[in-house]
C-alpha cells in the first residue's frame, strides 16, 4: 500500500471531518460513501454506540446503498431487549472475540442471530463486525464484563456474489482508527451538549459551551422570573416512602419544565421541591405574555396530573407560582473552581419575596404589577388583590392573581388590569 492508495483519501476526509467537528450521521453517510467509491460491495452497514444520556442507552445507526442512513436512539433499560441480546454486535461485545465473520453464502443451516437470517433473505452473503474502544488497551476489566466499555460497535455486509474479499477487509481495517477518532470527537461534543443542556437548562447550556466561562461574566437582560413551588410537599414527604417521594416529585417537576419549554422559557434552577425560571423571549410584553400562558398552561396540565394519579390510587399535590419582571444579570457567579450560571439582581429578590405572600394572601399564583401591565392585553383575567410593602422593598407592589372561570360557570364581569 503507497501513499497514492485511494484509501488514504478516506483517511484524509476522515481527520479532516473529525476536526470539524462533523456529526455521527455526516461521518457515517460519508464514510459508507466512500466505500463504495473504493470498490467495496457493500449492501449494508451498522454502527452501534453508548452514549450518556438520562434518557437513551445508546444511539444506532444504518445505512443501506439503496436508500441511505438513518439513526435512532435506544432508551436506557435496566434489562437488554430481547432484539439486542440475539444480535451478532452483542455476541461480539459479551463473548471472547476481537471480530465475527458470517460468510452467509456458505451456510444451508439458519444462524443463531435472526438479524442474518433476515439478511440473508434480502440477498446479503457475507457478514463481517468489529469493535473500536474508546478506552485504554491495558485497562484490565473484572472477569465477565464486555470489552468495549466505551466505543462503537460496527457491521457490514455485502451482496456480491463472494462477499467480501481480503482487499475489502484490509481497507476497512486501515480506516478503522481514523474512523474510531472521528467517532469519538462527535461523540464527545453530542455528550457535552447533552449533558449541559439537562443539568444547566437550554440557554445556559448553550452559553457555557460557546465560551462564557469566566467567573463575573454576567449580562444584563430584561426577563419575567417564574417561581414554581408544590404545596405542601414537605407533609406529604413525611407520609411517604422515599421512592415514592422521587416518583411523585418527578412526576410533578417534568410538567413544570415541559410547560416553560413550551412556552419559550428557560430553567435556571430546581430548589427542593420547586423550580426557577426566565421568559426572555422578547421585548417585556412579549415575554410576559408567554410568563402568564405558560401559567395557564400549568394548570390545565396539573389537573390533568393530578386526576391521573388518583385514578392510580396516588397522593396528589397543588401548587404555587410567583410572577415578577424586570432587570437582572445572568451569568456566572462563584469561585474559582466551582462557578454556577444563574440569575441574581433585585427583581430576583422580589419574586421569592412575592412567592412567601401565597399563604397570607390564600393565593396559589400571584403576578406582580409590572408583569399585569407589561403584558397588557392578555388572554388571562388579571385580578388585583391588594397592595403590599415586601420585604427589602422601598414601594409598595401591587399583587395580582389570575381568574379562572369554573367549568360551566357565567363569565364574572371583572376587569384586567391597566
Amino acid at each position: 500500500m503507497t501513499s497514492s492508495d485511494p484509501i488514504f483519501d478516506l483517511i484524509d476526509w476522515l481527520v479532516s471531518k473529525g476536526l470539524e467537528g462533523a456529526g455521527q450521521e455526516e461521518l457515517l453517510d460519508g464514510f459508507c460513501n466512500r466505500l463504495i467509491d473504493l470498490g467495496l460491495p457493500l449492501m449494508r452497514f451498522h454502527a452501534a454506540q453508548s452514549t450518556l444520556h438520562p434518557l437513551y442507552g445508546g444511539t444506532g445507526y444504518s445505512w443501506y446503498r439503496d436508500s441511505g442512513g438513518e439513526s435512532e436512539r435506544f432508551a436506557n433499560t435496566d434489562t437488554p431487549s430481547e432484539v439486542w441480546q440475539r444480535s451478532p454486535l452483542y455476541a461480539l461485545l459479551h463473548e471472547d472475540m476481537d471480530d465475527l465473520r458470517v460468510r452467509l453464502v456458505d451456510q444451508n443451516e439458519p444462524s443463531r442471530f435472526p438479524l442474518l437470517n433476515d439478511l440473508r433473505e434480502i440477498g446479503a452473503t457475507d457478514y463481517y463486525a468489529t469493535g473500536v474502544s474508546f478506552e485504554r488497551s491495558e485497562q484490565v476489566r473484572p472477569a465477565g464484563e464486555k470489552k468495549i466499555g466505551d466505543g462503537v460497535l460496527m457491521s457490514w455486509t455485502s451482496d456480491a456474489p463472494t462477499g467480501f474479499d481480503d482487499s475489502d477487509l484490509g481497507k476497512i481495517h486501515v480506516a478503522l482508527p481514523h474512523l474510531g477518532l472521528a467517532l469519538k470527537s462527535a461523540k464527545n461534543q453530542t455528550m457535552a451538549k447533552d449533558l449541559m443542556r439537562v443539568y444547566l437548562g437550554r440557554d445556559a447550556g448553550r452559553r457555557v459551551l460557546s465560551g462564557e466561562i469566566r467567573r463575573g461574566s454576567l449580562q444584563q437582560i430584561d426577563a419575567v422570573i417564574w417561581n414554581f413551588d408544590l404545596e405542601g410537599f414537605t407533609t406529604l414527604s413525611e407520609d411517604l416512602p422515599g421512592h415514592e417521594i422521587i416518583d411523585m416529585l418527578n412526576d410533578y417537576l417534568a410538567v413544570a419544565v415541559g410547560v416553560v419549554h413550551d412556552n419559550g422559557g428557560n430553567i435556571l434552577k430546581f430548589m427542593g421541591d420547586g423550580l426557577m425560571a426566565m421568559f426572555d423571549v422578547g421585548e417585556s410584553d412579549a415575554d410576559a405574555r408567554a410568563a402568564l400562558a405558560a401559567v395557564a398552561m400549568l394548570q390545565s396540565r396539573m389537573e390533568e396530573l393530578n386526576a391521573r394519579r388518583l385514578v392510580d390510587g396516588q397522593r396528589v399535590a397543588n401548587f404555587t407560582l410567583a410572577l415578577h419582571s424586570g432587570e437582572i444579570l445572568y451569568g456566572n457567579i462563584g469561585s474559582e473552581t466551582r462557578l454556577d450560571f444563574t440569575v441574581i439582581g433585585p427583581a430576583v429578590n422580589q419574586a421569592a419575596r412575592i412567592a412567601g405572600m401565597h399563604r397570607s394572601l390564600g393565593q396559589r399564583i400571584l403576578v406582580s404589577d409590572d408583569v399585569a401591565r407589561a403584558a397588557q392585553p392578555c388572554a388571562q383575567e388579571l385580578i388585583s388583590v391588594g397592595r403590599y410593602m415586601l420585604r427589602g422593598v422601598n414601594e409598595p407592589k401591587e399583587l395580582f392573581t389570575i381568574y379562572k372561570q369554573a367549568s360551566g360557570a357565567k363569565k364574572s364581569e371583572v376587569k384586567n388590569a391597566t
